[in-house]
């Protein structure tokens, strides 16, 4: 769905998805693990609700491209979560689930004239194949990180993506992004510093109270 929408004009649309996505986690934490939200974490959800709602009407269809981006990585990260398998391992597996329907696909699309891996010039060839290292070594590394790192840390590194996705739609491929689509962004843009500060304030409170300086209250 990513590299549809990459390659359909829609990187604005996959930029929301990402945005979208640290929300959803939590929202399934709830549903799926029974966590419990305190009231800053309830008005972020809130206000990303009203932004997604905002930024539908203001389309006239469904975000569908980035509720699907959303929904997808979030049940991924949920089924990291409750396997717990570690980054390596994990990845390995995946890839190798995914393989004889990856291997079938490229087969297929060479069978069928449509192939681009072998056809084509050998400098695209190579970039095909440097695209699955591109793709590999940051899931690597995310997962990696999301057990080394605070999971607030986490929750706010995970914004870095979808910024720069908005900056390349708009910059580089010459999206449409007007002040109204640019105002549903902003109420989102409030969410999100909301959940991030609400993070960081109880990680923080969390450390101090490890190290003894606070006691619960």
């Amino acid at each position: 769905m990513w590299v549809w929408s990459v390659t359909h004009n829609h990187i604005l649309d996959s930029s929301l998805g990402y945005y979208i996505n640290p929300l959803v986690n939590v929202l399934l934490g709830v549903i799926v693990l029974r966590e419990r939200l305190n009231g800053a974490q309830w008005l972020a959800i809130a206000l990303a609700a009203l932004a997604v709602l905002y930024l539908a009407l203001l389309a006239g269809r469904p975000p569908w491209i980035a509720g699907t981006l959303a929904l997808c990585f979030s049940l991924y990260g949920l089924v990291r979560k409750i396997i717990s398998v570690d980054a390596l391992p994990g990845l390995t597996t995946e890839t190798l689930l995914l393989m004889p329907l990856a291997v079938g696909y490229l087969g297929w699309c060479e069978w069928a004239g449509s192939g681009a891996l072998i056809t084509t010039r050998p400098a695209i060839t190579a970039l095909l194949i440097g695209s699955g290292a591109v793709t590999a070594i940051p899931l690597f590394l995310f997962a990696y990180g999301a057990r080394a790192l605070p999971y607030s840390t986490v929750g706010v590194l995970q914004y870095i993506t979808p910024s720069l996705q908005l900056l390349c739609g708009v910059a580089l491929y010459q999206e449409s992004f007007g002040a109204a689509q640019a105002a549903g962004f902003v109420l989102l843009w409030v969410a999100l510093l909301i959940y991030a500060a609400d993070e960081l304030l109880r990680a923080r409170s969390a450390t101090r109270r490890a190290n003894g300086g606070t006691s619960p209250a």
